[in-house]
């Protein structure tokens, strides 16, 4: 009997070899892409066509970002990670653009859906930013943000009441600005929505600085490729190091 199994294996082993048996090759991995306020998916797009390219099976997840309160958007991460391209990724990750972060950030209080992996956050009020604090109430930034849009100040009940990262966390801000007057808001390095200290969280695995607008990171060269690297390995850096670091 020992002697008929091992003559089974080694004939199942000499199948594989020969590619008589395909071998089982590892499902791809996810990826989630939710853009900011007043975005819609078309912005997410350079970056969903080269994750596709990497590997990586990818939902470009829209939602109605002017029309109601993060607490109600919440629940488009939920569609997003219910897609059924989705459906054998053994890991999904998710890349995010400003207040798409938020959202994440704000779901993921109410418990961590399985398979999540890692999340890259391109721009996060993390912190929440000083414009919604000086003009949130005004009636042209209600009518072009929407109630979502007031609730990313730097008070209390801001972002920065979300705590800590819960998932492996990269992020991406950027520190130039193609709109001084925001930036005359904002303390220190900035781009143009929200400061580079802001952006930070406690618990991120990484963090690194482009010379990149808020508006145009998420199509930054740079950014997509850097974005690639953090859901491959966990990290920004080709060393693996996780120290903040400054692009030029």
């Amino acid at each position: 009997m020992r002697k008929s199994a091992n003559i089974g294996v080694a004939g199942l082993l000499f199948l594989l070899a020969a590619n008589q048996i395909p071998a089982v090759e590892s499902a791809p991995e996810g990826v989630i892409l939710l853009h900011g306020l007043a975005r819609t998916t078309r912005c997410m797009e350079p970056m969903a066509e080269a994750l596709r390219a990497a590997g990586f099976i990818v939902v470009n997840q829209g939602y109605p970002s002017r029309s109601t309160s993060i607490s109600n958007l919440t629940a488009y991460l939920d569609r997003a990670l219910d897609d059924p391209a989705l459906a054998t990724c053994p890991r999904i990750h998710l890349v995010t653009h400003s207040m798409g972060g938020i959202l994440v950030r704000l779901r993921l209080t109410q418990g961590i859906p399985p398979r999540l992996g890692r999340h890259v956050m391109l721009g996060p009020p993390n912190q929440g930013s000083e414009v919604v604090d000086k003009i949130g109430d005004w009636a042209p930034f209600r009518w072009i943000n929407g109630p979502a849009g007031q609730e990313l100040g730097t008070g209390p009940t801001g972002p920065a009441s979300l705590g800590p990262a819960r998932l492996e966390t990269g992020i991406i801000a950027g520190r130039w600005t193609i709109n001084g007057g925001n930036s005359l808001m904002i303390p220190g390095p900035d781009d143009g929505k929200v400061s580079v200290e802001r952006t930070k969280l406690d618990g991120m695995k990484d963090h690194v600085v482009l010379r990149s607008s808020h508006p145009f990171l998420m199509k930054n060269r740079e950014a997509i490729a850097l974005t690639i690297r953090f859901l491959q390995t966990g990290s920004f850096s080709e060393n693996h190091s996780s120290e903040s670091k400054e692009q030029e």
